[in-house]
């Protein structure tokens, strides 16, 4: 909770992986949040009373969230989902406007793997910026995890990071209104 809302502000690609990764927590903890106590919770000593049960609320809520969505074995809760889609808009806009050609260029260099993880995944229905992210946290899991990773693999995950960057970076600016500033 503390974590994701400093992550919300500094990097909007590492926010979102954070937040995968905390669902698949409170999924590994059955949405029990005695578990959550006991597995995550319990294991920051330092927090205070309050602290501790704003953490405990914070689960609650995103374990009332997965309920009512019905992403308690899969998918992504509608705040992750909403982040995705600004993400994308963002992505579109700067494709069209001609005064980001880094941008462009950047995605265009990273294309290429996204339309073969798409193929490999067989993944139609997700966007660009969704596929990216897929990939980002997949290789997340596979580190975690201890597995090897090929050379190719390795080589596409730090293209998609360089544009997942950018991206994140050009959102940052966006929520400062400091992106498409008139030159004038």
């Amino acid at each position: 909770m503390i974590t994701a809302s400093q992550k919300r502000k500094e990097n909007i690609a590492e926010y979102l992986l954070y937040m995968w990764q905390i669902e698949d927590i409170i999924r590994a903890n059955g949405l029990d949040i005695d578990r959550i106590r006991e597995n995550v919770i319990d294991r920051y000593p330092s927090l205070t009373d309050d602290q501790r049960r704003e953490m405990i609320g914070w689960y609650e809520s995103l374990i009332d969230m997965m309920r009512r969505e019905g992403v308690e074995k899969t998918g992504h809760l509608q705040l992750n989902k909403n982040v995705i889609i600004q993400l994308a808009e963002l992505h579109q806009a700067l494709l069209k406007d001609p005064r980001f050609p880094d941008y462009t260029a950047e995605f265009y260099r990273t294309l290429p793997y996204i339309v073969e993880l798409r193929a490999k995944s067989g993944e139609e229905k997700s966007g660009e910026i969704e596929t990216c992210f897929n990939a980002l946290y997949g290789m997340l899991m596979l580190r975690l995890q201890g597995k090897e990773v090929t050379p190719q693999t390795q080589d596409a995950i730090r293209q998609i990071s360089r544009f997942i960057a950018l991206l994140s970076h050009d959102f940052k600016l966006d929520e400062a209104d400091q992106l498409f500033k008139n030159d004038d």
